[in-house]
């Protein structure tokens, strides 16, 4: 079902929801209904998502907390379609792709996905040009437009000077700011960051920060797993996961 706002614009329940409750009225781009995730490890069953409900509206800055086995990077994974729920519903841009194959799921992780990981998972063979270019490559865009949009993205995070140097030419920060243009290469409706700092020292770490803060106002939807509370302190909202539940939000 779907209403109108004061201004005659299209929202969905779930969103109106939010709203009489305090909550954000944007429409969400994650909506999960109670998602679990079950794993069976050595003859007995793992919970590691038990009954997960949330709304993500675009636009906005999540992170999501919770201590070892608290199930917060399960659900980065689901959220990322890089696993399946085992019950329940996601909807991802208001598409189910809760069963998906994995075709369908990889499509889905180029052209709505943007991954930021600890690690950096940069190709080393490959300049920060061909890096950022990987995305788009296997969107199959044309080589002079993905070498110009590669070139962009670099200047936007920093890197302009930097296209032809290799991941060992570069710090760790710098590294990072690789991943985030490549995150950024098609485009994506949300952008998943796990623990971005925590290979990072203080003064990188935050430098980083400052990076997806930009993002985050120009309008990207931004969900990061932390541990940190002072990481957490620059998202909008902050999801606290316990025994695979959340337990709260703030």
């Amino acid at each position: 079902m779907r209403f109108e706002d004061g201004d005659g614009q299209t929202v969905g329940v779930a969103a109106v929801e939010a709203g009489a409750a305090g909550g954000d009225v944007r429409a969400p781009v994650v909506s999960l209904r109670e998602v679990t995730r079950v794993y069976h490890l050595g003859g007995q069953e793992v919970r590691a998502l038990a009954g997960v409900d949330l709304d993500i509206a675009e636009g906005s800055y999540w992170a999501v907390m919770g201590p070892s086995g608290s199930g917060k990077s399960t659900m980065l994974n689901v959220l990322g379609c890089l696993d399946r729920p085992t019950s329940g519903r996601y909807h991802l841009a208001g598409r189910d792709v809760s069963r998906l194959d994995d075709n369908s799921l990889s499509d889905i992780r180029l052209s709505y996905l943007g991954f930021v990981f600890q690690s950096f998972n940069l190709v080393p063979q490959l300049t920060v040009r061909e890096n950022i270019e990987l995305p788009m490559g296997y969107q199959g865009v044309e080589p002079a437009e993905s070498a110009e949009r590669a070139a962009g993205l670099a200047e936007l995070v920093g890197l302009g000077e930097r296209l032809d140097h290799r991941p060992t030419q570069l710090s760790g920060g710098q590294q990072q700011r690789v991943a985030i243009a490549r995150a950024l290469a098609n485009d994506p409706r949300v952008i998943l960051a796990d623990e971005p700092t925590g290979n990072l020292d203080s003064a990188t770490g935050l430098q980083i920060m400052e990076l997806l803060a930009d993002l985050h106002r120009q309008g990207r939807t931004i969900i990061i797993v932390t541990h940190e509370d002072e990481i957490a302190a620059w998202a909008e909202k902050r999801l606290h996961m316990r025994d695979g539940r959340i337990d709260r939000i703030d």
